[in-house]
């Protein structure tokens, strides 16, 4: 591809563009049909797409070339139609990958801002096959990228339009692939930690809505994940439970009535709303947790790959133990409301460790669980979990995988099935339940894989 460069330059910066496309399209179709394996663009082609469609000049003594509003919409709508009209998604993600995979040059930047902008037409005009190509981005690029896109996204829908938020809704049905690594990139995102890192309220109410509807949803991307030595390190968790968690854990105390955060407006009404959504939603995530024997067993897993990671439940307690510290120290709320907000805290964290421990989602020793709880004060859920019985592995001789690069390429041997599990007893609310955040039934029925300690 690399001699039709001196065919492009005469041309206007839209029309050099689209003929790139069309030729990109050629050159992929023909790499594929080659059946070189993989199939590779090569750096000529790269250089091209840089200069012609990011516009990044080729040297220093060449000026930038730069498009109109306008015309930057119209190559959009181009790029749409090329996706929309490409029959074979091998060649689409192939190019998917030549136009916007970052090089770590000085184009990324072009790069991260023309993905944004296509993603957030992709949703609004539903066009799935660039839904799927991006979900597959969002799987292999670094974290860092994929919350930079995933705050474009929220803005568009969230912030910027009124009344958009049914249109980002409607990705559930279009590409649930989409949808779970959104999910995963906007609870890697919003944290807590500051105002500009807690999730608007209508980005909570639709996160919640679809985990309610269909809770196998975040499973989706571990679903259709092959394991290979491929899931870089930096990347995206293969599922957004771990961020789930985090955001039902710490919601009580992110969302007490003094911090005028954006979700709450200082009113009772809105704190009831954003109570009873945590709620639901942290209910969600145990039913998904407990959906996992079944997963995990199918893949010949159960017992070997953590799902859950010590490394982020070890930030979250680490997060907890400073937020209640404060919380103690906070005079504008009476200390029954902020002893039962931080008690609700601790029992949504005991139940969703209990839950992943028993379901093969959480695979640790309750001695490293009490030394990552160490801090916290007591909570007689948690202390019941944390002085539980050690946990028994099936397949005793084998260590636990992570989802890692370094364990994934390890060869996975069948895996005895998981006995079943008794019904389900939930014994009735904590006394600790705060209005604002109706508590959660704690599981008792649900039996932890044991060997008697000695």
């Amino acid at each position: 591809m690399g001699d039709i460069r001196q065919s492009l330059l005469p041309r206007d910066v839209l029309s050099a563009a689209k003929e790139l496309l069309y030729h990109l399209d050629i050159y992929i179709c023909n790499l594929v049909q080659s059946g070189r394996q993989p199939p590779q663009v090569d750096s000529k082609t790269l250089e091209l797409v840089e200069e012609f469609i990011l516009h990044a000049p080729k040297d220093r003594n060449t000026p930038a070339r730069r498009m109109s509003a306008l015309q930057e919409l119209q190559l959009l709508e181009i790029m749409c139609i090329c996706f929309q009209e490409q029959s074979r998604d091998t060649v689409r993600q192939l190019m998917f990958s030549a136009l916007f995979s970052l090089q770590g040059n000085q184009a990324d930047e072009s790069r991260m801002a023309l993905l944004g902008k296509l993603v957030s037409m992709a949703i609004a005009v539903s066009r799935v096959p660039i839904l799927e190509c991006a979900a597959s981005w969002l799987q292999r690029t670094h974290r860092v990228y994929c919350v930079r896109l995933a705050q474009v996204l929220v803005d568009d829908y969230c912030s910027m339009v009124p009344g958009s938020v049914p249109t980002l809704q409607n990705i559930h049905s279009a590409s649930p692939r989409f949808c779970c690594q959104f999910v995963t990139a906007v609870t890697t995102l919003y944290d807590f930690t500051s105002e500009e890192l807690t999730p608007p309220l209508e980005l909570l109410q639709m996160i919640a809505s679809w985990i309610q509807d269909d809770p196998r949803l975040v499973l989706i991307t571990f679903l259709n994940t092959p394991l290979s030595g491929s899931q870089p390190i930096s990347s995206l968790d293969v599922t957004p439970l771990g961020g789930l968690v985090r955001w039902c854990v710490k919601a009580p105390l992110a969302y007490r009535g003094d911090k005028k955060l954006p979700l709450t407006n200082g009113t009772t009404d809105s704190e009831l709303e954003v109570g009873r959504l945590f709620s639901a939603l942290h209910l969600s995530v145990l039913q998904v947790f407990m959906l996992l024997p079944n997963v995990l067993n199918e893949k010949g897993l159960f017992g070997r790959l953590a799902l859950l990671q010590m490394e982020s439940l070890a930030t979250l307690t680490s997060d907890l133990s400073r937020l209640l510290d404060q919380a103690d120290k906070h005079t504008h709320t009476s200390s029954a409301d902020t002893h039962a907000l931080s008690q609700l805290t601790l029992d949504r964290l005991a139940q969703a460790l209990q839950v992943a421990m028993a379901n093969g989602a959480l695979l640790c020793s309750r001695e490293d669980l009490r030394a990552i709880c160490s801090r916290l004060p007591h909570n007689n859920l948690l202390q019941l979990v944390l002085s539980g019985p050690v946990m028994y592995y099936n397949n005793i001789h084998t260590p636990p995988l992570a989802f890692s690069p370094h364990t994934a390429h390890s060869p996975i041997a069948s895996h005895p099935a998981h006995p079943a599990h008794a019904p389900h007893t939930p014994l009735a609310a904590h006394p600790s339940a705060h209005p604002q955040y109706p508590a959660q039934p704690f599981m008792t029925g649900m039996p932890f894989p044991f060997r008697p300690s000695h």
